[in-house]
């Protein structure tokens, strides 16, 4: 059963209720809020999700509470609330929705331990998985938006899980965030892409998250092998062009770019060494989304030969 088999009443009334439990790749998330924006942006994004029960387990117990206090009524709040503690500061209530979003990357940024975690978008063509490691502004989900309009499958356009058992890549398969310029260039890229609201004035700029094809949901149990380390960069004007980057540099900065690849010790060492070993590892700059999918295709095609 997925989310779009309940009506919109009926999804409103449990989110308020006994809240809406979802899962995203191997997580399960309950989710319970009485504030609009969330119920609407859940109904939207994650209709082609799985419904799971709302009394079974879950993973992440999650709650949008409104602020407390004087904040009820004079500039309203609002809460992120998981498994009955508050770790951000309130924000406006108008940015609930994002909230919610940033949250789940949290969760699990902070407690899937079971993976080696990558600050780095990943998506996959022919059973290869190309991570795209980049700072904020470097165009990494641009580029993954651009790239799963063009054949490529979303695994994340956030996060990297990488099993330390066998190195293959989990697909999280949820919402793409994007900023500011970036909406509407991928409005323009790709005219049926379907986006939340757009919310203004956060500490990103404007954001909005674009909902993911179902078609990418019906592979979401379909690992990844490692296929090539590309670390990305919008440069204005700039001619798209892959650079050749050695394994150990690139080895170096996946390690900075990975949530948990301290804690993890040892595990983490030779987990990141097999993904880069298994990889070709390159730098990207671009500017036109049109040129760097060609590059991509020409990556892939060379790939599958």
């Amino acid at each position: 059963m997925r989310l779009s088999s309940l009506t919109e009443p009926e999804f409103h009334q449990r989110v308020n209720g006994a809240g809406i439990a979802v899962q995203t790749g191997p997580f399960i998330f309950r989710v319970r809020s009485s504030i609009p924006s969330v119920a609407k942006g859940l109904h939207l994004l994650y209709a082609d999700y799985p419904l799971m029960p709302s009394n079974g387990f879950v993973d992440f117990d999650l709650r949008m509470e409104r602020g407390r206090g004087l904040h009820r009524m004079v500039h309203p709040q609002v809460r992120f609330v998981c498994d009955g503690g508050s770790p951000f500061k309130p924000l406006p209530i108008s940015h609930a929705y994002p909230l919610l979003e940033w949250g789940m990357n949290w969760c699990i940024s902070t407690q899937a331990h079971q993976y080696l975690m990558l600050h780095a978008a990943v998506v996959e063509r022919d059973g290869h998985a190309a991570i795209l490691p980049a700072p904020p502004g470097s165009g990494k989900s641009t580029l993954c938006a651009a790239l799963i309009h063009r054949g490529w499958r979303l695994l994340s356009d956030e996060m990297t899980l990488i099993s330390t058992v066998d190195t293959t890549i989990v697909p999280l398969c949820r919402p793409v965030s994007l900023k500011n310029e970036s909406l509407d260039i991928i409005r323009d890229f790709a005219p049926s892409a379907v986006f939340s609201d757009i919310v203004p004035d956060t500490t990103k700029g404007s954001v909005g998250l674009m909902k993911v094809d179902k078609h990418h949901l019906d592979r979401v149990k379909s690992t990844a092998r490692p296929g090539w380390v590309i670390f990305p960069k919008y440069a204005p004007a700039a001619t798209a062009r892959l650079a050749p980057r050695s394994r150990a540099d690139s080895m170096l900065e996946l390690g900075r770019n990975a949530f948990n690849y301290g804690l993890l010790g040892a595990l983490g060492f030779h987990t990141l060494a097999d993904v880069v070993d298994q990889s070709d590892c390159y730098d990207f700059e671009y500017s036109e989304l049109g040129d760097a999918v060609q590059i991509f295709e020409t990556l892939a095609a060379s790939r599958s030969s």
